[in-house]
């Protein structure tokens, strides 16, 4: 038995052509989206095209994970939409085929390439991620000038530290400049101050001159002679203006890659599971020796050890001493130095709290995103295989092909991905979230949707019927539903109109009793609508009578009929009694505050509705009694 058969293979051979054409202009995109973060980093700097190759192949590898989901996506919604928009898809299941029968070959192709993109994600791409961030930062280096930031300290020009407060963009000017500058140890070291300044290379790439204005130099003056002593000698000067020659190679270097150690993207999961183990051990030896700083600091000051310490506090809490007491027998120079102290080590206890926390949190930071690339790694591969199962059944249901309607499907659904994958993303890796909640967050939504449009695709379900939806949403919301009643052009049966008069003057009489008994428009006992309820089917039963006779005179050619059976209402048969046929959801509503006010109000909204309705009945019944009798009366 063959696994293809000639069904299968003409549907794999649209889905091909469309998979391959999708994937390209799909990693087109996606390409296009990140040379725009890092256009900075490109633009400017020269680049040869043997950089700029590197760049784009490693770039298109690294993204081929991403490409693949989102091109099976768009091919299957285009395949299945293009049969279904031309019939062929009605033809395969007139034949018995079975849309799940139709989908075989292409679960078949999706499950190998989810295979592949897992492969792809563990092996290839982790090498093409490290070689795409050592490009990047090489860029960044080649043309420092343009790179330096505003509000934090640059070092990216050897031997030197620049801060920018602000600088312009268009006129390449730097304002707020501080440089400490520290060519042979920190002894000869020059700090510099200027208003403002502008950063340029040389010609030939290999210096760059700082010019700067109205600034002070001050730099620290080592020699033979004082390099013995304490005191070390120092120059000031304030300029005007000065130039600064610094050497720098502006060719293009690669950079070290050993700052990509911590990369967690450019592993695969042998070496994630192999470097979270160094990282855990790690993370651990420096969390005993802060604990082991912590209780040395805090309960061995000088002489007095854990123990004495809190017998010092239990002693001044049972004898109450006042400490504001003891520190008023103290002189004020002593009240003063005993503050000053106090205050030094709570600032130093502070700052040291700080920067172990900063240490561990980094820490745990790194191992966090370890575990998100190995479950990322997985999840990403799936989504080849859920994705289809959201393309192909949406593509058979709408049944529009081309480029156009598919496309704006594909794109909500993907746009929906990526905000819950992003959300679940960020607050794993803040620790908000555990990991496996926030990575597999956009996966446990879209795989039972994915189900579910498969399970109603496969039993021809209408879930795009618009008439259907635009139904729901008015009874949901409690707006009024609208009739249509039509001529017809060729009519077998004629109505029976005397019978009809009957059955209008009996619901005529009975919706008058109804509304005269009931008195509508008063608002309903809360108790006996949510807790002591009892049946009502008397408008249930008119509703029928009524949509048996309109049905029946819906038979004539009557114009005047025809515009009055028009606008009678639908009657809503068991909105206006309760909000649920099931009393104990009744009871759960009315106790949660404020579902049961706003069903409460819903429903006497439902009742002053079908007051209202009962009397357009009545008149519309007369109309068409008085139409009947005076155009039929004999018949």
């Amino acid at each position: 038995m063959k696994i293809f058969k000639k069904l299968d293979i003409f549907i794999l051979k649209q889905f091909l052509l469309l998979f391959v054409a999708t994937f390209f202009i799909c990693q087109f995109v996606l390409m296009m989206q990140f040379m725009w973060v890092h256009i900075d980093e490109l633009i400017g700097k020269g680049l040869t095209i043997d950089v700029l190759g590197q760049l784009f192949w490693y770039l298109g590898i690294m993204l081929v994970p991403q490409a693949l989901p989102l091109a099976i996506l768009l091919a299957s919604l285009i395949t299945f939409g293009n049969l279904g928009e031309s019939s062929e898809l009605t033809a395969i299941k007139a034949a018995g085929i079975s849309l799940l029968q139709a989908f075989r070959g292409l679960i078949i192709f999706t499950v190998a390439v989810t295979v592949l993109s897992f492969y792809f994600q563990n092996s290839i791409g982790p090498k093409a991620n490290n070689k795409i961030a050592q490009l990047i930062v090489s860029m960044k280096q080649k043309s420092p000038e343009l790179e330096i930031p505003e509000g934090v300290f640059y070092d990216g020009i050897p031997n030197s530290n620049i801060y920018v407060q602000k600088k312009n963009l268009d006129t390449g000017k730097l304002y707020g400049i501080m440089i400490y500058r520290m060519t042979g140890g920190y002894e000869d070291q020059a700090i510099i101050l200027a208003d403002s300044g502008m950063l340029q290379s040389t010609a030939e790439k290999k210096h760059l001159v700082l010019t700067l204005w109205n600034g002070e130099w001050f730099e620290n003056m080592r020699s033979q002679e004082t390099a013995g002593t304490a005191s070390v000698p120092y120059r000031r000067e304030s300029f005007v203006s000065k130039k600064i020659i610094f050497e720098f190679d502006g060719d293009f270097n690669m950079a070290d890659a050993s700052f990509l150690s911590n990369n967690a993207r450019g592993k695969s999961i042998e070496t994630i599971r192999n470097d979270m183990d160094s990282l855990k051990q790690d993370n651990d030896s420096v969390g005993r020796v802060f604990l082991s700083e912590v209780r040395r600091m805090y309960f061995h000051m000088g002489e007095l050890s854990k123990k004495d310490s809190i017998a010092a506090i239990q002693y001044a809490k049972d004898n109450k001493i006042n400490f504001d007491t003891l520190r008023a027998h103290l002189t004020p120079d002593e009240q003063r130095k005993a503050l000053h102290e106090a205050l030094q080590m709570a600032r130093r206890s502070v700052n040291d709290l700080e920067f172990k926390a900063l240490v561990t949190s980094t820490g745990d930071f790194f191992i966090r995103q370890h575990r998100i690339e190995v479950i990322n790694k997985v999840t990403v591969a799936l989504l080849c295989l859920i994705f289809f199962f959201i393309g192909a059944p949406l593509g058979s249901i709408i049944r529009k092909g081309g480029l156009g309607f598919p496309v704006l499907i594909a794109v909500i659904v993907y746009i929906f991905y990526y905000v819950l994958d992003n959300v679940g993303y960020r607050m794993a890796r803040q620790g908000l979230w555990a990991i496996w909640f926030g990575k597999s967050l956009a996966p446990s939504i879209l795989a039972p949707f994915a189900v579910w449009i498969t399970y109603k695709a496969n039993n021809d379900s209408v879930v795009f019927n618009k008439d259907l939806w635009v139904s729901l949403f008015r009874r949901v919301l409690g707006l009024p539903l609208t009739r249509g009643t039509y001529g017809k052009e060729v009519i077998i049966e004629a109505p029976h109109y005397l019978e009809d008069v009957s059955k209008l003057q009996s619901i005529s009489e009975r919706v008058a009793a109804y509304d005269e008994h009931h008195n509508l428009k008063k608002a309903p006992n809360p108790k006996k609508v949510f807790f002591q309820y009892r049946e009502d089917n008397k408008i249930a039963t008119i509703a029928n009578e009524l949509e048996e006779v309109i049905d029946d005179l819906a038979n004539t050619r009557n114009r005047f009929i025809l515009h009055t059976l028009s606008q009678y209402p639908i009657l809503s048969e068991k909105a206006h009694t309760r909000p649920f046929d099931h009393q104990w959801m009744n009871i759960v509503a009315a106790i949660i505050f404020p579902v049961g006010t706003i069903l409460y109000l819903r429903m006497w909204m439902f009742r002053l509705r079908l007051e209202k309705n009962l009397h357009t009945i009545r008149r519309l019944n007369a109309n068409v009694i008085e139409e009947i009798k005076a155009k039929y009366g004999n018949n």
